[in-house]
């Protein structure tokens, strides 16, 4: 939200402003600016005054806070909302420009780079590598008149941009100095902390070093608001410094200026401007900001002089050279059959290119042989990424409210739950009423984790992050397991007498050649038991539960069905041995996918592990693992093959595999049943699944709800 002045907004607009006592014109003034925001795709969100501001936040005030607030300026303030990404919608002077250019007062100013006598020079020392901020772009702007309003506008801008696009400065932070009183070339160097020494912009009445001032700054409660920035090089052997030719500190970036380069109201016409960066392209926008809107007061109007900015190595030799501001612009382009299509309404191509000048996207042209709108991108639009950014100032240029819906379409659908998770929902139900918690674990995990703790060996099969924020999430999670394990690890103090029991169903993700993006994701339940014993019956008697609620018969119980389940030893290291099993689903190879499995009889069978279950090995729960004193046991299964998908790969008829055993994914889901009672069916390779709402019509004897 930008707060501006309203009388110095119409002015720049071209409108009249009203008096208090004009209430019946100002009221009309402000509907026509808000009909005006909601046209340009802002909303005018406030309008009040620092007066008014500052009296919400005081309560009951007495005489003398009254006294004060009597003291403030009244003037009307309008707060603006503005998109995040249009860095030149966030002072005055790029909102009014906006707005001119977009009703047609006045064309897109055309920024020049005027070169003077001698450029200024910015040199950069190889030791600023060790400081997290290599970067650093200039400009100069000759000529200025800071008044009161620009002045302040100048200082809002910095700030806006301070909290926007340079993250609270650690990616940017941006200096500026007059010029006049500083001399060339200029030096970004990196300097022992306690042998930097100058007067800072806050503390003018003595020097202070560089680990001095940041201590000053986090314990005095009158530099509260430059506290947060402290951190960002607190820590580090050397400060950046920037300084002029006689060695004077001009800024200590990105925490403060120096008192002696500042800018003053009335006497300050040459602006030095230089941004310190840890990312070299959020540099160049913010400088491209910072000098496109202020060059509008320079005595030449929307001129800027550039800066040449020299990395030097550590012989004192010239590693490379950047001339900057950049003030590029750029060609963009984008189909008109899309643009037309996206904002359903039928523009000819000389209606498009006007449209795209009122957003400042001009000159357009078209390219009748390609059908494609060519835009011109100036340095101020750096949110113009896509071609669909084109076509949403297309249709905000054209008007939302002469956006007509678009035709019903000749085919109903309902909306539904994804098969999958469908069943997943209703199994969860199950669970939880077999008396297990449910959890919610991250996504992501150390390997050590997901691998090692497991005593699992790393096959490749998890998708690592190139760049983890730390340790904590190296990879995407192929079991979720571990998550549990931790849950179970920093719930040390719940009650064990009964038993603790928790369960997760979510996915895990696996690398899949076969997959466009690389990976698939497969729907898991894990559920494990820590108590006084291991509890590895009440895990075996969920397996039971799981595969009862599907309709799945134990190999003991199968009697003439094709389909059923059975119990196996496995090498899992993650159990122990001797009480560690798999559950493989034992099924007939259908023809096709859905097709019923009686007909299938006789048919090849496939088995499909579904997952492992038994008693934690205790080198898994000792200290340096997941430090676990009570034995436990897990299960983890995968749910595919019993819940189905629409995006089943048995549909095209593959098959994974996976450790020598084949895993499909099965199916789409049917409902079926009448009078107002219904069952989920899912058809998997030949055999039906159901989790009965009715259990009657199911087939199921008793009520399916009741736990083991």
């Amino acid at each position: 939200t930008v707060g501006v002045g309203r009388d110095e907004l119409f002015a720049r607009l071209g409108q009249t402003s009203y008096t208090p006592e004009d209430l019946v014109e100002e009221g009309k003034a402000q509907h026509e600016f808000d009909e005006l925001c909601f046209e340009f795709g802002i909303e005018l969100d406030d309008v009040t005054s620092d007066r008014m501001m500052a009296a919400n936040e005081i309560k009951n005030a007495d005489a003398e806070a009254q006294a004060k607030l009597d003291e403030l300026d009244d003037t009307v303030i309008y707060k603006i909302d503005i998109p995040a990404n249009r860095y030149d919608l966030l002072c005055i002077e790029g909102i009014a420009r906006s707005l001119r250019i977009f009703k047609g007062l006045e064309s897109a100013p055309t920024y020049q780079i005027i070169e003077p006598a001698q450029r200024q020079i910015m040199r950069v020392k190889p030791s600023v590598k060790d400081v997290p901020r290599p970067f650093v772009v200039c400009a100069v702007l000759r000529g200025m008149n800071f008044e009161e309003n620009n002045y302040k506008s100048f200082i809002d801008l910095q700030d806006k941009l301070h909290q926007n696009i340079c993250r609270m400065r650690k990616l940017v932070a941006i200096g500026t100095h007059d010029l006049d009183v500083v001399e060339g070339p200029f030096q970004y160097d990196a300097q022992p902390r306690d042998e930097v020494s100058f007067v800072p912009l806050t503390e003018e009445d003595k020097e202070w070093t560089g680990k001095a001032l940041l201590d000053h700054y986090n314990t005095d409660p009158g530099c509260k608001h430059l506290k947060p920035y402290t951190k960002l090089i607190y820590d580090c052997p050397n400060y950046p410094v920037i300084s002029d030719a006689k060695g004077r500190v001009m800024s200590m970036p990105p925490i403060i200026n120096g008192a002696h380069s500042r800018i003053q109201k009335g006497k300050t016409t040459n602006v030095f401007i230089e941004c310190t960066a840890t990312d070299l392209t959020k540099a160049h926008i913010v400088l491209d900001t910072m000098v496109t809107m202020f060059s509008e007061y320079c005595s030449e109007k929307f001129s800027v002089e550039p800066v040449d900015v020299i990395y030097e190595t550590a012989d004192g030799g010239v590693e490379s050279t950047e001339t900057t501001p950049r003030l590029s612009s750029r060609m963009a382009e984008a189909q008109l059959t899309d643009i037309c299509s996206v904002i359903g309404v039928e523009l000819d191509a000389p209606t498009v290119c006007e449209l795209c000048t009122k957003m400042q996207l001009g000159p357009a042209s078209y390219d009748e042989a390609t059908g494609t709108i060519s835009v011109t991108v100036p340095p101020t639009r750096s949110d113009i990424l896509h071609a669909v950014d084109i076509i949403e100032d297309v249709a905000i240029a054209y008007g939302f409210n002469k956006l007509i819906p678009g035709e019903v379409p000749p085919t109903q659908t309902v909306g539904g739950p994804l098969p999958l998770n469908h069943f997943s929902d209703q199994l969860r139900d199950e669970v939880a009423r077999a008396g297990f918690t449910e959890v919610l674990t991250h996504g992501l995990c150390m390997t050590r984790e997901n691998f090692d703790n497991l005593r699992r060996v790393n096959d490749g099969s998890a998708v690592q992050l190139s760049n983890p924020a730390n340790e904590e999430y190296e990879v995407v999670r192929t079991t979720l397991l571990p998550g549990l394990l931790k849950t179970l690890k920093h719930n040390k103090s719940m009650p064990v007498k009964d038993g603790i029991k928790f369960y997760e169903i979510s996915d895990v993700v696996l690398q899949d050649t076969n997959a466009d993006v690389g990976a698939r994701n497969e729907r898991h339940l894990a559920a494990t038991y820590a108590g006084l014993t291991d509890g590895f019956e009440v895990i075996h008697g969920l397996v039971d539960r799981v595969m009862q609620l599907n309709l799945v018969k134990p190999e003991s119980q199968k009697g003439d069905s094709a389909t059923y389940y059975k119990i196996q030893p496995t090498e899992d290291q993650a159990y122990y041995e001797g009480r560690r099993a798999e559950v493989v689903l034992v099924r007939p190879v259908a023809a096709a996918a859905g097709a019923a499995a009686e007909e299938a009889k006789g048919d090849e069978v496939e088995e499909i592990v579904l997952g492992t279950f038994g008693a934690v090995h205790p080198l898994v729960l000792a200290k340096d693992k997941y430090d676990l004193q009570n034995p436990c046991s897990a299960v983890e299964l995968n749910l595919e093959p019993l819940g189905g998908s629409a995006n089943s790969p048995v549909r095209s008829g593959t098959v994974k595999e996976r450790g020598g055993t084949g895993r499909r994914r099965l199916g789409s889901t049917r409902r079926e049943g009448g009078g107002g009672r219904e069952a989920s069916a899912v058809h998997a390779g030949g055999m039906a699944f159901v989790l009965a709402d009715h259990p009657q019509e199911a087939g199921v004897h008793g009520h399916c709800h009741a736990p083991t």
